[in-house]
């Protein structure tokens, strides 16, 4: 693969035998099980299927949340699906979320049980399911939240899709890819800097789901985490989202959440499934 001038043809034809890059034995232009493979279910109305990316986060986030609020009945079992070896194109999951992404979650509370994938749509649901937690109350401030919180699914794709992958995971370097994005995701950090210059939170002055759902995103790019990108991007001279960034790291439900369905980095850090409170004391253990 070069970076020659490219004309596209009248027609795309996919070309199995391109380099597509790190992700390319996954990605394909139809949707659809390549294989038969049933989900598992564990004991709780509440089945996660998942894995430790920032979609993923958000959602094991919000789940300690809840617990730690004290809504007993967000006990869940959190199974892993490596998307690096297709897990997500198995016929149960793709039953869960015909668009094969993590997170999908089924509850089975519910007759028939309720299928809800998209991050976005998880976390809302969660929220409502429990008495609208982490929901401010306030029409105003609600739509606030409400914003915010599709700013985030909205302004995802770039920072994942278009400066990650040319960034970290493209085959080749692009300037001209590299530049359009990295300025979009300077601009979005721009955004949120602003905003948590005027407000204690994303929404306000209460956690929310808004924070919930940035959080895994954008707090971990600020900490330089997010594709080892934080001395290109400078992210130091976004001093109130790193302000903010720390504030919500130190949540101990936080802390537990990043670590559910993680298969990578340092081993405490690591649950690849979580089924009970105390298997977080169990990874500690383990790891030690």
């Amino acid at each position: 693969m070069t970076n020659s001038p490219y004309t596209p043809p009248k027609v795309w034809t996919w070309d199995q035998n391109k380099d597509g890059g790190r992700f390319a034995k996954i990605n394909r232009p139809i949707s659809g099980a390549t294989h038969e493979k049933e989900l598992p279910v564990g004991k709780h109305p509440l089945q996660l299927y998942s894995l430790a990316t920032p979609n993923g986060v958000k959602v094991t986030v919000m789940l300690e949340e809840l617990l730690a609020a004290g809504h007993a009945g967000a006990e869940y079992d959190a199974w892993l699906i490596n998307i690096n070896e297709g897990d997500q194109f198995g016929s149960g999951f793709v039953a869960v979320n015909p668009n094969s992404k993590i997170p999908a979650l089924l509850d089975r509370s519910t007759t028939p049980p309720t299928r809800v994938f998209e991050s976005g749509a998880i976390l809302l649901y969660l929220a409502e399911k429990f008495g609208n937690a982490f929901l401010p109350k306030d029409p105003s401030k609600r739509a606030e939240c409400y914003s915010w919180l599709f700013w985030q699914m909205g302004s995802a794709p770039y920072l994942g899709g278009g400066f990650g992958h040319f960034y970290a995971y493209a085959p080749i370097k692009i300037e001209y890819a590299v530049d359009r994005f990295t300025m979009e995701v300077k601009r979005q950090l721009d955004v949120l800097d602003r905003r948590l210059a005027e407000s204690e939170y994303i929404a306000g002055d209460t956690y929310t789901i808004a924070d919930i759902a940035i959080w895994p995103w954008y707090g971990s790019l600020a900490k330089g985490l997010l594709y080892e990108a934080g001395e290109f991007l400078n992210v130091a001279e976004y001093k109130h989202v790193n302000r903010w960034t720390e504030q919500i790291a130190e949540r101990p439900a936080v802390k537990r959440g990043r670590m559910v369905n993680r298969v990578w980095g340092d081993q405490a850090s690591q649950l690849p499934e979580r089924h009970d409170a105390s298997d977080f004391e169990k990874a500690g253990k383990a790891s030690g």
